[in-house]
């Protein structure tokens, strides 16, 4: 089972998916959350701060008197993205809240856990944690989550995003496969930067969120073909989701080349080829980064109890003696004088 599902169906679920977001990365703003509220007043409470000013949509929710939420948002240039979580319900937006609007544009989902259906135009979209869905903001539509769900949401302008695409080939509404190819590429790309959102300048937001939408029309317009765009977008945002699961599993000391090609669902060759425009092998790229990540460790105070050898075992280094000479031959010090010089600069 995934983790986040764990997570929904676990007692004080709610509050896990909070702390979740503080150890995934600096959190985006709040919008509302429910947490603080006496049970029998969230879902009167929503309805009023969320329902009837914030989106415009009418919610029946499944149980009321045990209702939760929470809403978190952050902009990235055009596209505007909320983190969301939220009890077992039935969305709707009808005529009457589309004359409240006062933009036109998709909504774009990539579920973290849950299930939930799009139904627009005659259409069903089945989406879950592996398929995400894109649909129109500014038509009528219905979303029928089951269970509690968390998802990511992009609200992205329709004009801008239209203008990505040849003359009639914007989809209305369609599923994205994100555990493959570009639909993965994308949804992990959307990941990263809810987790980095509040970290990253607004000037630096505003190029990556034009990047998502490059993204993202890529994914669409590829379909369910399996081969990468050799396009330059794609094949950064592809290089950027492989650094950051590498990030991720650096502490492994078993990390091989084969297991990161297979974890990122893609060849050894293409791995080799992804890395081409960082002047480095991949095999560099991880040894690089570990350094760096032993010297950041080195020069914490708070992590002086810990032994050069310990810190070199926690981020993936098999052999001491290794390490010290890779160590040396970057930083032009041995880790144990780059200690001392640390220590003696504290005291």
């Amino acid at each position: 089972m995934h983790e986040a599902d764990r997570n929904l169906r676990s007692p004080g679920s709610f509050c896990a998916l909070h702390r979740s977001l503080r150890c995934n990365g600096p959190p985006m703003d709040l919008v509302f959350t429910t947490e603080e509220l006496d049970p029998a007043k969230r879902f009167a409470a929503w309805q009023d701060a969320i329902c009837d000013h914030y989106v415009h949509v009418d919610v029946n929710a499944v149980k009321p008197a045990d209702y939760q939420g929470f809403i978190r948002e952050a902009q990235f240039g055009p596209v505007t993205m909320s983190d969301v979580f939220l009890s077992e319900q039935r969305i709707s937006r009808r005529d009457r809240h589309i004359a409240k609007l006062d933009k036109d544009c998709y909504y774009v989902q990539f579920l973290q856990a849950g299930s939930m259906d799009v139904l627009q135009a005659g259409q069903t979209l089945v989406t879950s944690p592996g398929i995400g869905a894109i649909f129109s903001a500014s038509d009528a539509y219905d979303l029928e989550c089951s269970n509690q769900f968390r998802s990511l949401y992009l609200e992205i302008p329709r004009k801008e995003f239209s203008s990505r695409f040849a003359e009639g080939k914007m989809p209305s509404a369609a599923t994205i496969a994100t555990g493959r190819g570009l639909g993965r590429i994308a949804a992990e790309f959307c990941a990263l930067l809810a987790s980095e959102a509040s970290s990253l300048e607004e000037t630096a937001r505003g190029r990556l969120g034009h990047e998502l939408m490059d993204v993202l029309a890529l994914a669409l317009d590829m379909g369910d073909k399996d081969e990468f765009s050799e396009d330059a977008t794609a094949r950064n945002a592809r290089l950027r989701s492989v650094k950051a699961w590498i990030e991720e599993h650096l502490t492994d000391p078993d990390l091989s080349l084969e297991k990161i090609a297979r974890s990122n669902g893609v060849s050894l060759r293409h791995l080799h080829y992804l890395f081409r425009s960082t002047e480095m092998s991949v095999s560099e790229w991880i040894l690089n980064r570990r350094l760096q990540r032993c010297y950041d460790a080195l020069m914490r105070p708070e992590l002086r109890a810990l032994s050069v050898t310990e810190i070199a075992y926690r981020l993936g280094f098999s052999s001491s003696s290794h390490f010290s000479t890779v160590f040396r031959r970057k930083f032009g010090h041995s880790p144990s004088e780059l200690r001392r010089r640390q220590t003696m600069a504290i005291d």
